[in-house]
């Protein structure tokens, strides 16, 4: 994984215009950029119009190359906002190599007060913008932007979309011939739906011969300004004489979506159902959430703070990638709660407590850009985190903790979202098309589909029965703040991690144990908690007072976090896992067969689970994960992160390995 130049490099003229210092060139026109991207990019894909002819709970995907300041993206939200339906949506989907950083954002869209009201909602979220997918929802959910952050040909390839209108608009193909090659032309070709547009401002001859031989139908027409002709088109089709791309493998291939009435069953109300109850309500879904406590987090997610703690490989692993594009989601998530109450980005130090988690940190520090992740030394270490350490360590500026149940809170809170307490689902039976949910003899709820978000638990019913879920017990333990703990300004971790006061408590943690199904906390773990304070920082049980405390009288909880064997979460639709065996028992004696048999899913059932200790930063992106596959929009990861935590994963590899 190569590190990215964090952000694009910059200089201003005298207007107050942002040129490149990397590309030599512009952003946009000196004449005026607005009506440039009007006319280039709004009027010739006609975008006033097919937005008006969204039907009900419509949507159109835009696909771009180079998001630059966004200016495209605003242009065509704002006609979106002018001309769509109330409940239609707008996916836009863009790659950029070099982002502009926060501030230099806010000063180019500056430069258009007319887009305003748009520019604050982006700028707003415009926080964690790291290398990957990186997914931004707007205006309540009914515009979502997916930013591709690195270079073109790594990102466009794991794009999994279906393209209406393309928008051309890398830097001049003579500034930057990379974004104008036949190899980019074939993958918006490959992500092309039948018909789509495209439009671009350059005229230049070999463009327009490579785009019309990867099956577009480009003509020039007249430009705007300085431009004497700009080029538009739409897609044919995939060219005969050239080789189609692979269709997907028909296990990972997406179910037909639902048709019929929008209603969901989401079972269990901790993170992963929350999130995937808000991701669902915010594309027109009616959700009911079933929660079989008194109230939402009552588990796992329970915990008074949790960490945004960013577990993270030097070699771009699945896993990686995950929690890098998972990260920047859950940290936008956040900016809609009370900073101070319900999480503080106030950063998260792990430090290097032997040679090698030394050496780990610094191959991360080599493969990650620094506003991501850097090194500091010991002294440097101990000036973030305002206590004594005897290390140095890895700091993640961006991180910090979270009082889970305010998230989950915030995210059930939306109107289309019912909860349902003191509902335990024990049984599911598929009538008539409707999955119900029954707790012996009383029936609770039913829907068209159900998403089992119930962590373990959801082992109890048959369909997922199979899915290799193991439960980790893990005990926290509250600490009254003192007046000397308060100098803890970061949330530090070694083994465990302890978090910087929440309303005038600490919180330090957390065991695991494999072996134990009793939740009650015992002071034998309450004591492993504070040996594990005690390698963080022997400073900061001095400052409170651990000696003086009676550890018969230590306050804390136990849950279950919930992992799989691969440690990524299971977030997709469920297939009939018999029929499966059945289908693909080829896969048994040649591993790369591709038999050409429908998978048979279990229409309508979906699963979110397995989230481990890291459910702050898997949970919400997988609910929008799961509303991609239900609703059949563009993934929010690479397709083959969204293969790796498929559920068939499972069934695949037992077929493979003759189990």
């Amino acid at each position: 994984m190569k590190p990215v130049l964090p952000h694009a490099q910059l200089d201003w003229d005298d207007q107050g215009r942002p040129y490149s210092r990397v590309f030599d060139d512009v952003y946009f026109s000196d004449k005026s950029g607005l009506d440039e991207t009007r006319y280039v990019f709004i009027e010739q894909n006609r975008l006033a119009e097919r937005f008006a002819a969204l039907p009900e709970g419509g949507r159109l995907v835009i696909g771009e190359t180079g998001f630059g300041t966004g200016l495209n993206f605003l242009c065509a939200w704002q006609v979106f906002e002018q001309h769509a339906a109330a409940d239609a949506l707008l996916h836009f989907v863009s790659v950029e190599k070099y982002p502009l950083s926060p501030a230099d954002l806010q000063r180019a869209l500056a430069l258009w007060p007319e887009l305003k009201v748009f520019a604050d909602q982006l700028l707003e979220q415009y926080v964690a913008i790291h290398q990957g997918f990186q997914r931004l929802t707007l205006d309540h959910g009914r515009v979502t932007l997916t930013l591709l952050i690195g270079d073109a040909l790594e990102q466009l390839p794991q794009l999994d979309a279906r393209i209406d209108a393309w928008f051309l608009d890398g830097f001049a193909p003579a500034k930057n011939p990379d974004m104008w090659t036949a190899e980019l032309f074939a993958e918006l070709a490959r992500l092309a739906a039948p018909g789509a547009s495209i439009s671009t401002f350059t005229s230049t001859g070999w463009v327009r011969r490579l785009l019309n031989a990867a099956g577009f139908k480009m003509k020039r027409t007249p430009g705007i300004g300085h431009k004497w002709e700009i080029l538009r088109g739409e897609f044919l089709g995939w060219p005969h004489d050239v080789p189609a791309p692979a269709p997907d493998k028909p296990w990972f291939a997406r179910p037909a979506p639902p048709s019929g009435e929008r209603r969901a069953l989401v079972i269990g109300a901790g993170l992963a159902g929350c999130a995937s109850a808000a991701s669902l309500a915010a594309r027109g879904w009616q959700v009911t959430l079933l929660e079989r406590h008194d109230d939402i987090a009552r588990e796992a997610s329970g915990n008074p703070q949790g960490v945004l703690y960013l577990k993270l490989s030097a070699h771009g692993t699945t896993l990686s990638q995950m929690i890098v594009s998972g990260f920047g989601y859950t940290r936008r998530q956040l900016e809609h709660l009370q900073r101070g109450r319900d999480w503080d980005d106030c950063g998260v130090l792990q430090l290097a407590f032997n040679a090698k988690e030394a050496e780990r940190q610094a191959q991360l520090a080599a493969a990650f850009a620094p506003d991501l992740l850097h090194l500091l030394d010991q002294s440097g270490a101990q000036a973030v985190a305002g206590i004594g350490l005897a290390h140095g360590g890895l700091f993640y500026p961006q991180g910090g903790w979270v009082h889970p149940p305010a998230l989950c809170q915030w995210q059930a809170g939306h109107p289309q979202v019912q909860l349902l307490t003191h509902c335990d689902a024990l049984e599911l039976r598929k009538v008539e098309g409707q999955w119900q949910a029954w707790n012996g003899e009383q029936l609770l709820a039913c829907a068209p589909v159900v998403v089992l978000a119930g962590a373990a638990e959801i082992r109890r019913f048959p369909e997922s029965a199979g899915l290799p879920l193991k439960r980790i017990r893990g005990q926290i333990t509250r600490l009254a703040q003192t007046p000397q703990s308060q100098a803890l300004s970061t949330v530090v971790c070694a083994e465990g991690y302890v978090a910087p006061a929440r309303l005038g408590e600490h919180t330090l943690g957390a065991s695991f144990d494999f072996n134990s199904d009793d939740l009650t906390p015992t002071t034998a773990e309450h004591l492993g908690n504070l040996a594990m304070l005690d390698e963080i920082s022997h400073d900061l049980v001095e400052r409170l007072e651990i000696d003086r405390l009676d550890p018969e009288s230590l306050q804390g909880r136990a849950a279950f976090r919930c992992t799989s064997p691969d440690y990524l979460p299971i977030v997709g639709p469920l297939a009939d896992t018999q029929a499966f065996a059945q289908a693909y028992a080829a896969l048994g004696k040649d591993a790369r067969q591709v038999p050409d048999v429908e998978c048979p899913w279990l229409d309508g059932l979906y699963v979110n689970s397995g989230h481990g200790s890291r459910g702050l930063i898997t949970a919400p992106l997988s609910g929008e994960l799961l509303a991609a596959w239900l609703d059949n929009e563009p993934l929010p990861l690479p397709r083959s992160v969204a293969e790796a935590c498929h559920p068939n994963r499972f069934a695949l590899r037992r077929l493979i390995r003759g189990k």
